[in-house]
């Protein structure tokens, strides 16, 4: 489905009076705080410039290991995965990249589906392999580990898919590969972690040496499943490992429901910043495991504490806040809408953003100098309690994009209009 423009312009024109006061009141608000608070042209800037890559496995109907629940005009193809980030882009002009997954999304004619995403705005993100199915026609089985595994030639499997996916990248402009590998065990004895370590090393190794000269390699870690014993790429601190055996172009990458229960993850992002070895993120939410929920639904203060970390030690680093990270959702939709879901996640993400950006960066300093911890706690509840709303809207509107591109995505009824195309039982993804 593609959306024209003049429906955005006549949904921002019903909202625009309402905008306005809202917009006038936070900026004059925030003009009040303090020495006459902070210029809001460049934060509006860094907004409009802040893009949050879709993973195409996050456009259809999510389940569990018990079922799916098919929502209805799920993408077929590649090409319809790109038109649907096409349309979330057209929403909230934030959404102007794709995170592709192969096998499940190799093009047959990568220049057309260039082509494409270009039309759209759309650029392609990292690229990610699957070590953690068997596919149609596989030699070897992945069963008890690809990376790690105790035989050579699956081992050797492993790293050529991997070498295959930076190929297909290559095509499409991407500058990126995510590894996340579901090796470990699941019972004590049945692994020596040791030569699980070497051989998965060995394989980054082999697969880091194909990587083009200006691609990076993003390490992602997991504490727990599919194998619940260990994992060989289990924490923070085994994935900086490997990335920094690696090498430069090596990465650590966070993904928020990675970690044991009330693991402090803006501390970790914050030393893998300071390391120069954050390679970016995979945003959702949870409250007991890898949940893969709404990015911002369960802990949003923990997301803006995680932001408040981001932004200083970008700044500190002199980094491009859009550029220098990646930035990816990576979500599983059980019973909602997946495109209203993910809409409702970049709008999170954009939301803590922001309110990181208002952060009074001099006083928490001077508070954390001084020791004022009350000082230091206020300065930064403060922004977090502030409503960025009208402003996160007021660089969405100066981009082209809606006001409200939730209610716009449903006065269109862009879902019927998908299942009307598409079928109600249609899957998008290979899972």
């Amino acid at each position: 489905m593609r959306l024209e423009q003049h429906k955005v312009e006549e949904h921002n024109r019903s909202l625009l009076a309402a905008h306005r006061r809202k917009f006038d009141f936070l900026a004059s608000d925030i003009g009040l705080r303090g020495n006459g608070g902070p210029d809001l042209a460049p934060i509006l800037q860094r907004l409009i410039d802040f893009q949050v890559a879709i993973p195409s496995w996050a456009l259809g109907a999510g389940g569990t290991r018990f079922g799916r629940f098919t929502t209805g005009g799920d993408p077929r193809s590649l090409e319809e995965k790109i038109e649907d980030i096409g349309l979330l882009h057209a929403l909230n002009r934030s959404s102007g990249a794709i995170s592709l997954h192969i096998p499940w999304d190799i093009p047959t004619d990568p220049a057309a589906i260039k082509a494409l995403a270009a039309g759209l705005g759309i650029r392609f993100d990292a690229m990610n392999s699957n070590t953690f199915q068997d596919q149609p026609g596989q030699q070897h089985s992945y069963k008890f580990g690809s990376l790690q595994h105790v035989r050579k030639e699956v081992r050797r499997q492993a790293v050529e898919h991997n070498l295959d996916v930076i190929r297909h990248g290559v095509e499409l402009g991407s500058k990126s590969l995510t590894v996340w590998l579901a090796d470990g065990s699941c019972f004590p004895g049945q692994l020596n972690f040791r030569q699980a370590f070497r051989h998965t090393l060995e394989g980054l190794q082999e697969i880091y040496a194909g990587l083009p000269a200006d691609w990076k390699m993003f390490v992602e870690y997991k504490a727990f499943e599919p194998n619940f014993y260990s994992m060989t790429v289990g924490d923070w601190g085994q994935s900086l490992l490997y990335a920094t055996k690696l090498g430069p172009k090596a990465y650590t990458l966070v993904d928020l429901g990675h970690h044991l229960p009330n693991a402090n993850i803006e501390q970790i992002v914050a030393l893998l910043l300071m390391e120069g070895k954050l390679g970016g993120f995979h945003f959702n939410d949870s409250k007991y495991g890898d949940d893969d929920l709404t990015v911002g639904s369960i802990k949003p203060y923990q997301l803006f504490l995680i932001f408040n970390e981001l932004v200083e030690g970008m700044d500190a680093r002199h980094m491009d806040h859009a550029a220098d990270l990646g930035w990816m959702i990576d979500a599983s939709h059980n019973v909602k809408d997946p495109l209203e879901d993910l809409l409702q996640s970049v709008e999170a993400i954009m939301i803590s953003y922001a309110q990181s950006l208002l952060i009074d960066r001099r006083r928490l300093a001077e508070a954390q100098e001084s020791n004022d911890v009350t000082c230091a706690q206020e300065t930064l509840q403060n922004s977090f309690r502030t409503d960025v709303r009208p402003l996160v809207a007021e660089a969405r509107l100066r981009a082209g994009g809606a006001l409200d591109p939730l209610s716009l995505y449903r006065s269109v009824k862009a879902r019927a209009n998908l299942i009307k195309e598409r079928g109600s039982k249609t899957v998008a993804t290979g899972l």
